[in-house]
């Protein structure tokens, strides 16, 4: 049996489901509570602010993805790079939404805050299970 990792783009697949899993959960999580409190225009804004983590999240990754095979010293820079490329898309798109659309802004601020800190934990748990691949790469 070959005990190889998984090769970069399987791996970063896998993390796209489990990023899309995670905005479906929260999404199915704060429908109810959403509607409730504003409306079907809520409901639009929390799937637009969900969405919006969820691409960030996905080209946020793309950079951790990249780095397999790169030597264990550059893995701090490329961890920062994923970070600050996730932020940076979660911010102007926001702010194009929130400026451009008729989305309620402020169930799309929070929708947004709240997707993103979940697909912070996807993130993490990617940028760890690259970590721990690269590191066994160079031995």
């Amino acid at each position: 049996m070959n005990s190889s990792p998984p090769k970069p783009t399987t791996r970063y697949v896998r993390f796209l489901l489990s990023a899309l899993a995670v905005t479906g959960l929260v999404v199915v999580l704060g429908s109810l509570p959403t509607w409730r409190m504003a409306g079907s225009q809520g409901l639009l804004a929390m799937l637009a602010g969900c969405g919006i983590s969820l691409v960030a999240s996905a080209i946020g990754a793309i950079p951790v993805a990249l780095a397999v095979g790169r030597p264990l010293n550059t893995l701090p820079q490329t961890l920062m790079a994923a970070m600050a490329l996730r932020f940076v898309v979660v911010a102007v798109v926001t702010v194009a939404v929130a400026l451009s659309g008729p989305l309620p802004p402020k169930p799309l601020l929070i929708w947004v805050a709240i997707s993103y800190g979940a697909q912070l934990v996807v993130d993490t748990r990617f940028a760890l299970r690259a970590t721990r691949n690269q590191g066994t790469a160079e031995k």
